[in-house]
């Protein structure tokens, strides 16, 4: 007996597609959770030496700019050919370090700029891509962005952004302000650091980024009725912040100037989040 199939008219078919792959693409932008690599715990606590950042440092003073919006921006329209040659060989003397020989601080600082400097460098070579999501070369047939691709190697391990973030820089320092200096060049990420990260004066970066952040309506919007929307950063990564409301907005009090700080003591939960994924370039000459 021929069993008969249902019915299913093409609108139906239409949007259970895009549910479905709405619901896929949730799944693909979900954050990894933190995971701990043990390899890259290693570090010498008496070591002295220092790398060298400064074709980094050339590179933000060229071509990074602060908006009038608060916003830091990147030209990519305007970075030379020799520009974007120097700040791959500084990609790839970064990749040549020894790394566990290196001490705490200067690791911080080390995957940090190799991760910002590598986000920008996969900017350039994509133009010319509307946002970071276009550029889809992560393994996986629902991966969307570059974030899992192994384009990386240090040490003689692959890695990728994603490896970097989650499974380094997370669980290694278990410090939440890591998310205000990395830069996934997007509007809504916190900016890229004017100058590269250095150990040397960290903390006093580390608050600063925060504060700059938490401060502009990008990662905390006060509405008019008194609730508060904040960056989709403090979701994705709920459990570094503290995983309840009260613990996301004791850290974001921490760090709020007044009067938001005053608004905020009467806040009790979160209104809800958002996240602007637009390209962070300078729209006056990307045309």
């Amino acid at each position: 007996m021929r069993m008969k199939l249902p019915f299913i008219s093409p609108g139906m078919l239409i949007l259970s597609l895009i549910i479905f792959f709405g619901y896929s693409a949730a799944i693909a932008f979900a954050a990894p959770a933190s995971e701990l690599i043990p390899r890259w715990l290693q570090h010498d606590p008496k070591a002295t030496k220092t790398i060298n950042h400064e074709a980094l440092d050339q590179f933000l003073a060229t071509y990074r700019e602060n908006g009038p919006d608060g916003v830091a921006r990147i030209a990519y329209a305007k970075v030379s050919r020799e520009d974007h040659k120097a700040l791959k060989a500084y990609i790839g003397d970064l990749q040549k370090t020894e790394v566990s020989r290196l001490s705490k601080p200067e690791q911080f600082a080390f995957w940090v700029n190799l991760y910002n400097a590598a986000t920008v460098d996969l900017i350039l070579d994509h133009k010319p891509a509307n946002g970071i999501k276009e550029i889809n070369i992560s393994p996986g047939f629902f991966s969307i962005g570059p974030w899992g691709k192994e384009f990386l190697k240090v040490e003689g391990q692959d890695l990728s952004l994603n490896t970097i973030e989650h499974n380094i820089l997370r669980p290694v320092w278990k410090d939440p302000r890591t998310h205000y200096v990395i830069n996934c060049a997007s509007i809504g990420c916190p900016d890229i650091p004017a100058k590269a990260v250095r150990a040397e004066g960290l903390e006093t970066l580390l608050d600063n980024a925060a504060k700059i952040y938490i401060n502009h309506p990008r990662g905390v919007r006060l509405n008019n009725d008194n609730s508060v929307t904040l960056s989709s950063i403090y979701d994705w990564f709920s459990e570094d912040f503290g995983e309840s409301d009260k613990a996301i907005l004791d850290h974001i009090r921490r760090f709020a100037d007044e009067p938001l700080k005053q608004k905020l003591e009467q806040v009790r939960e979160i209104d809800g989040y958002r996240y602007d994924w637009s390209l962070n370039r300078v729209s006056k000459v990307e045309g």
